[in-house]
């Protein structure tokens, strides 16, 4: 058996965030056209080394029916117009927008980037129309320092789960 801790992190005021700066040649790109296959392919791809197991058996139409959710905000995190990530952002009950998936492809980690990345993500978080509330969770599973990346950013702990999970 596998113990997995699960931290559950928010940001409730806009003013808490401490970006870090983007380096020349970052830009955080808007997806403004869903494509199911865009949103699946970085799923793989950022989540193969972390575990990311929920969406592996989803349908194409499952992928469809989620890319197209008028709440769901995807963007990619580019260098010099190369993908190095993606995030997804979706706007919930209560004003609060989660960041469902947020990650690097394998070629981007360790160089930097999930700081500015990360901020970049949170900065449109806050834009969209409402929010009062940024939230996410990350586990033990996760890259090693997703959670202080998420907490030097300035997410707040507000609750943890310890699970154990059956090896497969």
């Amino acid at each position: 058996m596998n113990m997995v801790t699960t931290y559950h992190l928010e940001m409730l005021d806009r003013n808490d965030l401490r970006p870090k700066p983007a380096p020349p040649g970052f830009d955080l790109v808007h997806v403004d056209s869903p494509t199911p296959t865009l949103n699946q392919n970085f799923y793989h791809k950022v989540g193969a080394d972390w575990q990311w197991s929920g969406r592996l058996k989803w349908s194409a139409d499952k992928w469809s029916e989620h890319v197209n959710s008028s709440r769901l905000h995807t963007f990619v995190g580019q260098m010099n117009g190369q993908p190095i990530g993606y995030v997804e952002l979706e706007q919930q009950v209560e004003n609060s927008v989660e960041i469902l998936y947020f990650g690097l492809l394998p070629d981007a980690i360790g160089k930097g980037l999930g700081g500015a990345f990360l901020s970049g993500v949170v900065e449109q978080a806050w834009r969209l129309p409402g929010t009062r509330r940024v939230w996410l969770h990350t586990c033990t599973d996760d890259h090693p320092h997703a959670l202080d990346n998420y907490k030097a950013r300035g997410f707040k702990l507000f609750k943890t789960e310890r699970k154990q999970l059956e090896d497969t």
